[in-house]
């Protein structure tokens, strides 16, 4: 039986046969967090693709424009960029109402021996886990997105190189109800879709910027959340275009106007049993020493996980003062200065870090994330106090790493997560994200030639 949008074998083959579904898109995420797969017709998935399909192993190892970068051990020319395997999870095939007659289904990328390739993100996230739960701990996570919506559609945009593009909003409009009115024909298609999809979705809502919007999604365990976060904003992009407009969901699209983050909330319950892990009533503070340690391993790895949690260039142009965007790696209870705040009381006690943007890819920065409090659990580790008042104007604290390259070294640096994730892993973004710098540097930018073109 299907259950909200989520569908299982026996399900797809009678809408199938009944006509109402003819089309399944089987995709994994590659390092940019985008889906990447086939369109497989439904009778093909049921008869040959549920169990595996396979694809170019050069997916992990491509750049945005798809480029196959050099350098990788994984994969590249010299070992002739062959096939893996993909696995898919049955516990992902779900329903995509916003294409018709379409389901969608989510897998795990294997060698041909059937392991899993660690470099793989969603393996990535589920070895941390893996170690969470021996513990006798899961992770419950929840992404808020923030997107830009334009009038423009993609062509039309990309052919203006992305300059001069009419917001579908004009004003400041954070929490807003006339003004996110203009948009409730996208919105309101896309919260009924995910819902649709089984994804439960909480609200929407307008942001800071103009044309700027808001959609929350309900928690859930962090495998499951990040299937759901990199689904949203692949849906996000399809309504959008089918309606004839484009989101952005770039940290920082225009620097006079508000980025768009993503934040990160977490808390750990018990395994067996389903409880709550970090309130604790007898308490004086309400919190758990478990709590404690989690937040405290978070915080002094924060530097160096950055680049799991803000992955391109364009990531650290949002890291501005006064812009509701963290500049400093402190905590703090319902403070949006500071890079993690703290939420919520008994049940729904929770860790917000405010690092992460809209660009980043789910799989990385939980995994980060986790590997992190389970660094303050495993060394008994205790947090500075509380911080209060306006972190921005305090150089006295942490700081998050202010460009890629920063966050390239942290990471270099970092014993705690290269153990955590395995050398391998590391390495593998650390080659992806010094590419991306390279590129970056070797650009010619519209703000050199403006300045010194003619002056310089």
């Amino acid at each position: 039986m299907a259950i909200g949008g989520v569908l299982g074998l026996e399900e797809l083959a009678r809408e199938a046969r009944e006509g109402r579904i003819d089309t399944v898109v089987c995709a994994f995420t590659d390092m940019q967090g985008r889906l990447v797969g086939k369109r497989m017709t439904a009778r093909h998935f049921l008869e040959v693709a549920r169990d595996e399909w396979h694809a170019c192993d050069y997916l992990l190892t491509v750049d945005m424009e798809m480029e196959p970068v050099p350098g990788f051990k994984a994969a590249s020319w010299d070992r002739g960029y062959g096939d893996f395997v993909v696995k898919p999870d049955l516990a992902t095939l779900r329903r995509t109402p916003w294409l018709p007659g379409t389901a969608l289904v989510l897998g795990d990328v294997v060698d041909h021996e059937g392991q899993e390739l660690p470099h793989a993100p969603r393996a990535v996230l589920k070895r941390q886990l893996a170690r969470l739960r021996g513990h006798g701990l899961v992770a419950k996570m929840a992404s808020e997105l923030e997107f830009y919506v334009f009038e423009e559609d993609y062509r039309t945009a990309r052919e203006r190189r992305y300059h001069d593009l009419k917001t579908a909003g004009w004003y400041i409009e954070d929490y807003h109800i006339l003004e996110t009115t203009k948009r409730e024909p996208l919105m309101r298609t896309l919260r009924n879709a995910l819902e649709g999809a089984g994804i439960p979705v909480q609200e929407s809502k307008g942001e800071w910027g103009p044309g700027q919007e808001e959609l929350n999604i309900l928690y859930a365990e962090a495998l499951a959340m990040a299937d759901r976060h990199v689904i949203l904003k692949n849906a996000v992009k399809e309504v959008a275009f089918l309606q004839g407009k484009s989101v952005t969901f770039m940290a920082k699209w225009r620097p006079d106007l508000a980025g768009s983050s993503c934040h990160v909330h977490l808390s750990l319950w018990t395994a067996e049993g389903d409880r709550p892990a970090f309130p604790d009533e007898a308490a004086p503070d309400g919190v758990s020493t478990l709590f404690r340690r989690a937040l405290a391993g978070m915080l002094v790895t924060a530097a160096e996980a950055t680049l799991f949690l803000a992955p391109n260039v364009n990531s650290y142009k949002r890291f501005q003062a006064g812009s509701f965007a963290p500049t400093r790696i402190v905590w703090s209870r319902d403070n949006r200065t500071a890079g993690f705040r703290i939420l919520g009381h008994g049940a729904s006690t929770r860790i917000e870090c405010r690092i992460p943007g809209a660009d980043v890819n789910p799989y990385l920065a939980y995994a980060a994330l986790i590997a992190g409090a389970l660094h303050g659990i495993e060394e008994k580790l205790e947090p500075p106090p509380v911080y209060r008042g306006d972190a921005y104007k305090d150089p006295a604290v942490p700081s998050v790493p202010r460009t890629l390259g920063e966050a390239i070294e942290r990471l270099e640096g970092s014993r705690v997560l290269r153990a955590a994730m395995g050398e391998e892993v590391i390495e593998h973004y650390l080659h992806a994200a010094r590419w991306e710098q390279g590129c970056f540097e070797r650009a010619v930018t519209d703000w050199e030639l403006i300045r010194y073109f003619e002056r310089g």
